[in-house]
């Protein structure tokens, strides 16, 4: 493979359109008896796109997706791109004020939404929002009862309009107004261009399927194998399925669908996860490639009788959202035979991503790391604070450049200013950098604790509790002492067959002590039925935080 990719001046519709072009009959979406070719989701989204045209949505304008994972949430996508508008992916599970902050904020003037979740976008009752698009309910996004089917003009209406051609929107024009997860505090609104997708996109797609882009004379975007580059786990050009679990509102999904589109895969989507028919859905499929997330493999494992099951078909597991542990890691590989177990790392900020594990025969990747810089990214550690570049090996903040690097924040120009400096993004995750170039998270800035002027970090520890046979789940925060600063603190979700309470915690703690300098050594372990974790499978420590703290004022002993 090159170390440098060419990225075509181009729009992420141009994309789409080269791979239906290549791709015609390639079957590119299945949702349960409905499915797509690449030709027939370039049709329909061109119709859809006109159809939003002639009902005043213009160029620039936001226009919200407000829909569960469905191949109409694709569809969708691509429809509002072509029409030179910008994509508002929002999570369908906002309560209805939440989700009219975020429809005020990107000023969006119209929402594709869906019968399950029309409701909550009525409630929301954002003044800007002048067209409603109802698109229909599939097998894996089913019509909630209540109220399902109001509030919007019917997807079909729209698909009845001729449909015209791409519109003229390039690079440097915004794509998407997606909004942060969240876990550290507000959500904002990050404007990711088309180049910075397009980029993404190709970055992933070309790292994952051993190919190079180019541009035809007519604009449109393919790629072209390289059959050197090529091993047993990548993802061939016209032959790869993917499962799709993780929220398409979210990077991971939202840009993933595009790496999907580039390599000319098949999706197969999953609606909301339940590990059985999930893993049905694998074997039904001969599926290839499965992305998810620590939480989603973590209850993938425990499902009785999972190892009994023919998973031989996949060549890649690939978990985002948050670092993986080493121990869940091992167990993915005996579960999957076939499959090589990557680990990638990004954030909205990125577009998508920033590092992943290469998709090779041997993984080369050492323990812990989660990968290399994909193309033409750079990544340096500094001192916290700003601080200087810091020497291989020691830790300090993350600091990325490359052409994934998105605009900054929607009307933030301040907090723009502090995370985006000099084309560089300051990412707010601690990490190293070892001497081949493998990159190691250790947690977030905001999560590191002091306890008596040392530095403490999260991930480790975690790590360290997931090793151990009676954790199915857990997670670490700092908890205000005087005299001391921090303590550690560790919620623990204990596995069936290990009763959680004191002597329990006790075993965890002298386990951990017995890797750790006595300065990190956990202080407390408290249990719990399940970790609170956003809609990406993140877990949400600022939960965890406040639950501390209102049960340590209110005196009371957490189990």
């Amino acid at each position: 493979m090159p170390q440098s990719l060419s990225y075509p001046d181009a729009a992420v519709g141009d994309l789409l359109a080269g791979t239906a072009h290549r791709h015609p009959d390639r079957t590119a979406l299945r949702d349960g008896d409905l499915t797509f070719t690449y030709s027939e989701v370039y049709d329909t989204a061109l119709r859809l796109a006109a159809g939003l045209r002639a009902r005043g949505v213009g160029t620039g304008d936001a226009v919200a997706l407000h829909q569960p994972n469905s191949a109409w949430f694709t569809v969708s996508y691509y429809a509002i791109l072509l029409a030179g508008a910008v994509v508002v992916p929002l999570n369908p599970a906002l309560p209805p004020a939440a989700l009219r902050e975020q429809l005020d904020e990107a000023r969006a003037v119209a929402a594709l939404t869906h019968p399950a979740t029309a409701p909550a976008l009525t409630k929301a009752a954002a003044p800007g929002v002048r067209l409603t698009v109802l698109v229909p309910a599939t097998a894996t996004a089913p019509a909630a009862d209540e109220g399902a089917g109001s509030g919007g003009v019917p997807l079909e209406e729209l698909l009845a309009t001729e449909p015209g051609q791409r519109a003229a929107v390039r690079g440097d024009d915004l794509a998407h107004l997606a909004f942060t997860g969240g876990t550290t505090g507000r959500s904002k609104a990050v404007r990711v261009l088309h180049r910075n997708v397009l980029a993404n996109a190709l970055q992933m797609a070309c790292w994952r399927g051993a190919a190079v882009p180019a541009a035809d004379e007519e604009g449109r975007v393919a790629l072209a194998s390289v059959p050197a580059a090529r091993t047993a786990h990548t993802m061939d050009l016209g032959t790869s399925t993917v499962v799709a679990l993780a929220p398409l509102f979210h990077a991971m999904g939202l840009v993933g669908q595009s790496v999907s589109v580039a390599v000319a895969g098949t999706v197969v989507m999953a609606g909301r996860f339940e590990p059985r028919r999930f893993v049905g859905l694998i074997e039904e499929h001969g599926v290839t490639s499965v992305p998810g997330s620590p939480a989603l493999f973590h209850a993938l494992l425990a499902l009785p009788g999972v190892e009994k099951l023919d998973l031989s078909s996949v060549r890649s597991v690939n978990s985002g959202a948050a670092p993986v542990d080493t121990d869940t890691m091992r167990r993915l590989a005996a579960l999957f035979p076939n499959a090589t177990i990557v680990e990638g790392y990004g954030l909205t900020e990125a577009t998508m991503a920033l590092a992943a594990h290469p998709l090779v025969d041997t993984n080369p990747v050492p323990e812990g790391s989660v990968g290399a810089p994909v193309f033409d990214t750079e990544v340096e550690i500094r001192d916290l604070g700003c601080g200087p570049a810091l020497p291989v090996g020691d830790t300090g903040e993350v600091w990325a450049r490359g052409p994934q690097i998105t605009d900054g924040y929607q009307g933030h120009p301040d907090l723009t200013a502090e995370q985006f400096q000099d084309g560089w993004l300051r990412t707010g995750d601690l990490g190293r950098v070892d001497e081949d170039g493998w990159l190691y998270l250790v947690g977030r800035a905001k999560d590191m604790l002091i306890y008596k002027g040392y530095n403490v970090y999260p991930t480790p520890l975690e790590d360290l509790l997931h090793r151990h046979p009676a954790v199915a789940g857990a997670s670490v925060i700092g908890a205000p002492r005087p005299g001391v600063g921090e303590i550690p603190v560790a919620y623990v979700v204990p596995r069936s067959g290990h009763p959680a309470g004191p002597e329990l915690a006790e075993k965890l703690m002298a386990f951990v002590a017995e890797h750790v300098a006595p300065y990190q050594r956990l202080r407390e372990i408290h249990f719990l039925e399940a970790l609170p974790v956003s809609a990406a499978g993140k877990i949400l420590k600022t939960d965890l935080r406040q639950r501390y703290a209102a049960a340590d004022e209110a005196g009371v002993t957490q189990a």
